[in-house]
């Protein structure tokens, strides 16, 4: 009896042990990552110092939902001129139930119902918000405005300036991003691009978002901007990527502009690199046979849409309700 006592005592030693060694080595494993994660934003946020500190813009977002986040990403031309107008907007929506990514591009020419002003351009809102409130009131003015116009949610906000996109690129793709260049492009975009599938650094990869010196016009520069969005995914959902996403959250202090913290950019791009492998889904607004090209004094020729058929159009491909 007393035996089989002590053989009982020495089974649950042994698996107290064996409990013991499992959390020490949890416990390893939990500080070498952190180690591995702190180092590598560390080293990406060195990256980011050497761009100099960015100023903080607050943004005025709306609250979050369950079912999906809508970030208005804004490109601009001149990075620290904060009356510059954007040249890219794009609403990067992500769903949080599949971790799909669409994007929805907006024309920079769009006739627009701007809050407290006269209709101008969609990209001179940004412009007139700065001017009053400098970055952060181009960024609550541009989201209003498409608030207003289409009903939608904005929760976040990314702003980046095409020097700050260059950089990104070469250290998230320092092997360049794979597009198919279907005609050879030079004209006002600072390189000369050559048609084929070949690899793209930041300043090539730019320049053949920013052409448009051909029969498309503004239309074939926001489908390339799309592609170009649609490559940068695919180059960072692989599974082999995810080691980079701290560098890069610590680069992107010094380049990107976002409420978004560190910790919610490595959660976001970690969710979709595991569960979203799909492509990306892409829409240009004003769709096909909704708009005219009309000139106004104070405005100057402007796309002039239909409102409700675009509303629609957008509410569809996003599945989302708008007000």
């Amino acid at each position: 009896m007393e035996q089989e006592q002590q053989i009982r005592r020495n089974r649950r030693k042994k698996k107290r042990f064996r409990l013991r060694g499992l959390l020490f080595l949890l416990l390893i494993a939990f500080l070498a990552i952190g180690a591995y994660v702190f180092l590598q934003f560390q080293s990406g946020h060195k990256l980011a110092e050497e761009n100099s500190e960015l100023p903080t813009i607050a943004f005025d977002g709306d609250p979050e939902n369950e079912d999906y986040s809508n970030i208005l990403v804004l490109g601009v031309d001149a990075r620290g001129e904060e009356t510059s107008r954007t040249d890219t907007m794009m609403l990067v929506s992500h769903n949080k139930k599949t971790d799909e990514v669409i994007v929805t591009s907006f024309m920079r020419d769009i006739y627009a119902t701007i809050p407290g002003y006269q209709s101008y351009k969609l990209n001179t809102a940004y412009y007139l918000g700065a001017v009053e409130g400098g970055m952060e009131g181009g960024v609550d003015l541009l989201a209003d405005t498409l608030r207003t116009m289409f009903g939608l949610e904005i929760q976040h906000f990314a702003l980046i300036d095409f020097k700050s996109f260059e950089k990104l690129v070469d250290i998230s793709a320092p092997d360049g991003v794979e597009i198919d260049v279907e005609k050879e492009m030079s004209k006002n975009i600072g390189v000369t691009l050559t048609p084929g599938v070949q690899k793209l650094n930041g300043k090539e990869l730019l320049g053949y978002a920013r052409f448009r010196a051909d029969d498309e016009g503004d239309f074939g520069r926001v489908r390339r901007q799309q592609q170009v969005v649609s490559a940068m995914k695919d180059e960072l959902i692989s599974v082999s990527a995810i080691p980079k996403y701290p560098k890069l959250a610590g680069a992107a202090q010094g380049y990107i502009q976002t409420d978004l913290t560190a910790a919610d950019q490595i959660k976001m791009a970690t969710s979709i690199a595991m569960n979203g492998g799909t492509g990306v889904e892409r829409l240009t607004l004003p769709v096909e046979n909704s708009y005219t090209f009309t000139n106004y004094a104070h405005a100057g020729s402007v796309i002039d849409m239909d409102i409700e058929q675009n509303k629609q159009a957008l509410s569809g491909f996003l599945s989302q309700p708008l007000d």
